[in-house]
């Protein structure tokens, strides 16, 4: 019995499959039976398909009166069961076979993902790990209760809310707030369910129970979110709203006037709604299709429908517009040490460590060339940073220690990092602080691109919502010009934002992490960043993308809106070549086996029409020359390369100010020498090959003319820095009148080259549809 009942259970979830293999069977069957001369089998064939179909079709047209929808389904009933009225079994064994077409077309185009959000409840554990009475003891989550002691080990998942005992933990709390950075809780701190133990085995006071906790309250928005989403009206049902009433009213006119129920009949069959049926799937699983080869998997018809229509885009922050890891951003330095001494000391101290931090740290100063020594005596503590010995000093990197003197440059860093949304990791060397390290989390390069290419496809506003501090929101959302940014953001405050923006308009969201998967699910298409391996967000999404460029959101979106398009076309096509038969056979033109064929050719007329939406169309996208492909990868290679030794700029304007003018002046011929072999072959390649062709692709000299005069500040302020170095060589040292004006000339330099990279990065080589590496440093 259980064999029988899970064979039935798979035959009903694949009604559609089975019934047309069932239709084209008996359909094909007939007409061998009639070639070979038994025409009574030939018609007990075609005769048994008609039947086979009426059953499941009236069945759906009962459920969508149930649901209060009237579509097209009603005229391929009444057609069925009037060819089997009349005898007319080939019709109905025709009609039989376009229906089951179309609904399995409908189907595959329209069948919405499960949403069972099984990863958000996989990340929850089944068991704790709870004391009592000095022991441990592993219980059910569902025994654990407000006051109980419970031990969260290294890697493992707080079960439920409560306060850090004992010592400070350090918690990866991605999965609540979808930041990237791992936070220390002190004693007594508030603690949330979801959070990873990211540091040593800490102990949490529980406050409530496991089902009353954050992370399950997580769970239910997305499920309560879910179960809220309406299911589209397909386009069908929607043009099916005229055309029913026409076809039931030409219908009983044929019949009124000429006492003939055939005519009738030939009416409903060739009436019955195949374009409708058919044209509208074929384009939608068309465009679908399309959509999947460039790396958007959309998942039901009636989502493509919606992202070729939207107009708001709500957007998270880490991991969407920015890359999502921490790179060092700046080096500041006390009065002991140099830049690069300092980050060589905080990366070998911070090697041993797993923290995301110390791999920035570490990441940069291999970046910068450095050579690391191995440290010794390492001791790391959960929220405060990393103790250890290097090279017979003893250096401190994380915060700073409570007995720690504060120099007067502290303030000034301090306010920095809250000014440009930093996190700060302090080098004490010694017990003296010597120095900070800042860290941020870059706009990714593809980003502005995107913007641009979104506003293009139709979205008129965008939101960004983050779990992030105020300062780097702000930041990120002036540099990309967003409409509207809300920082500090909760699950429950993001499910209910895009409930406000999606009660206005169709509205997108965009998220890439578990916290996002309720506001996906909220949202009218949720869209998952799938790439990065956020499976609770893509099992909540409407729209995975397979890769890591969120550009492809608005190439989605102009493919839907093409299908849709089309469909819509193909659809008016087919009900107007129908409505030209139906008036033939209502006066007596067409039999029902002959308006069948008929519709059979109105059909592969509209699926031809419909198949157009496999094609491109027209793109906002320009299409570049395979040779100018070439030349952008190559020119955004070298970027990458240049892009680190830009520092050697900034850390010879420091040897400058330092008042060393030996060592100054050493500095300086690294400068020029990057600058002479480097920087400037570069930049002139650029201007004799690179930007002619893109003159000629993208519309002439105005679209490289601020690049151009990039160029020529560039060759100005490289020509002026050579003079000063020729200068210092014939003195033997940088001289005091030649300190601001070279300070003038470095700044400059480090500040228009930067600009000057991001510009061609963001305008050019996005072309080149280069996806993001993910060791790239900040852009700024």
């Amino acid at each position: 019995m259980p064999v029988i009942r899970d064979l039935l259970a798979r035959l009903l979830s694949n009604a559609e499959t089975v019934l047309l293999v069932v239709t084209v069977t008996t359909l094909t069957a007939g007409a061998l039976a009639w070639v070979f001369d038994s025409r009574p089998s030939a018609e007990a064939l075609w005769a048994t398909g008609a039947i086979v179909a009426v059953i499941p079709a009236a069945w759906w047209v009962i459920d969508a009166l149930r649901r209060g929808r009237v579509g097209v389904d009603v005229i391929a009933v009444l057609s069925l069961l009037g060819t089997l009225w009349i005898d007319e079994y080939l019709a109905g064994a025709l009609i039989a076979v376009m229906l089951a077409t179309g609904r399995t077309l409908d189907a595959a185009a329209n069948r919405r993902a499960t949403r069972d959000l099984r990863s958000l409840r996989d990340h929850v554990p089944g068991t704790a790990q709870r004391e009592h009475d000095g022991q441990l003891e592993t219980v059910k989550l569902d025994e654990i209760g407000p006051g109980d002691l419970i031990l969260v080990g290294p890697g493992s998942v707080v079960p439920t809310d409560g306060w850090i005992v004992g010592e400070p933990a350090l918690l990866d709390e991605s999965a609540l707030t979808g930041e990237a950075n791992v936070v220390e809780r002190p004693v007594s701190d508030a603690v949330r369910s979801g959070a990873v133990n990211a540091g040593g085995a800490c102990r949490i006071e529980a406050s409530r129970d496991a089902q009353s906790s954050t992370y399950a309250g997580i769970v239910r928005l997305a499920q309560d979110a879910a179960a809220e989403s309406a299911p589209v009206v397909r386009l069908a049902d929607r043009v099916a709203g005229w055309f029913l009433p026409a076809t039931l009213i030409i219908s009983g006119s044929a019949w009124a006037i000429s006492d003939s129920f055939p005519r009738a009949v030939a009416v409903l069959v060739v009436a019955t709604p195949c374009p409708l049926l058919l044209a509208a799937p074929v384009a939608i699983v068309s465009g679908l299709s399309r959509a999947s080869r460039i790396g958007v998997i959309v998942r039901s018809g009636g989502a493509l429908e919606k992202l070729g229509s939207a107009h708001t885009l709500v957007i998270d922050k880490t991991g969407t517009l920015t890359s999502g890891r921490p790179t060092q951003s700046d080096v500041v330095c006390g009065d002991s040490y140099d830049s690069a001494t300092l980050l060589r000391l905080a990366a070998s101290a911070d090697q041993v460590s797993s923290h995301i931090l110390a791999e920035a740290i570490v990441r940069s100063a291999r970046k910068r060339g450095l050579s690391l020594s191995t440290p010794e005596m390492v001791t790391e503590r959960p929220g405060y940073g990393v103790v250890a010995t290097v090279d017979g000093r003893i250096v401190t990197v994380g915060r700073i220690d409570g007995t720690v003197d504060r120099p007067e440059w502290v303030a000034a860093v301090e306010n920095r990092a809250r000014l440009d949304g930093a996190v700060i990791a302090w080098v004490s060397v010694d017990g003296t602080l010597s120095g900070a390290i800042l860290l941020l989390d870059p706009i990714r390069t593809d980003a502005p691109w995107t913007i641009r290419r979104l506003r293009s496809a139709g979205i008129r506003k965008i939101v960004m919502l983050t779990g992030d501090r105020p300062e780097p929101a702000v930041e990120v959302g002036s540099a990309l010009g967003l409409d509207c940014v809300h920082a500090e953001q909760e699950p429950d405050d993001k499910v209910a934002r895009v409930r406000e923006e999606s009660a206005q308009a169709v509205t997108l969201m965009v998220g890439d992490g578990i916290n996002d998967a309720p506001a996906l699910a909220a949202a009218s298409v949720g869209i998952a960043m799938g790439a990065r391996g956020a499976t609770a967000s893509s099992e909540a999404a409407d729209v995975v993308l397979t890769t890591d460029r969120l550009s492809r959101v608005a190439d989605a979106m102009d493919i839907a809106r093409r299908s849709r398009r089309i469909a819509l076309q193909s659809a008016i096509l087919g009900t107007t070549l129908s409505l030209v038969a139906m008036i033939f056979a209502a006066f007596g033109f067409l039999i029902p086996a002959v308006g069948a064929l008929l519709q059979e050719l109105i059909d592969v007329a509209v699926i031809l029409n419909a198949l157009r939406a496999l094609n491109g169309g027209r793109s906002t996208v320009p299409v570049l020359d395979p040779r100018l492909l070439t030349m952008l990868r190559g020119f955004s290679s070298d970027h990458r390369e240049m892009r680190d030794g830009l520092e050697v700029i900034r850390v010879t304007a420091e040897a400058v100010v330092s008042g060393d003018r030996t060592s100054a002046l050493r500095r300086l011929h690294e400068t020029d020498s990057f600058l002479q072999d480097v920087i400037l072959p570069h930049e002139r390649s650029e201007g004799a090959n690179l930007y002619p062709m893109l003159e000629r692709s993208i519309g002439g000299a105005d679209s490289i003319a601020t690049m151009a005069g990039a160029h020529a500040e560039i060759e100005r302020l490289s020509r002026r820095l050579g003079y000063h170095v020729r200068t210092a060589d014939l003195n033997g040292a940088v001289k005091a009148d030649q300190v601001q004006d070279l300070l003038a000339c470095l700044y400059g330099l480090y500040a228009v080259l930067r600009l000057h990279f991001r510009q061609e990065e963001q305008s050019y080589f996005v072309l080149a549809d280069e996806p993001e590496t993910e060791d790239e440093d900040a852009r700024g």
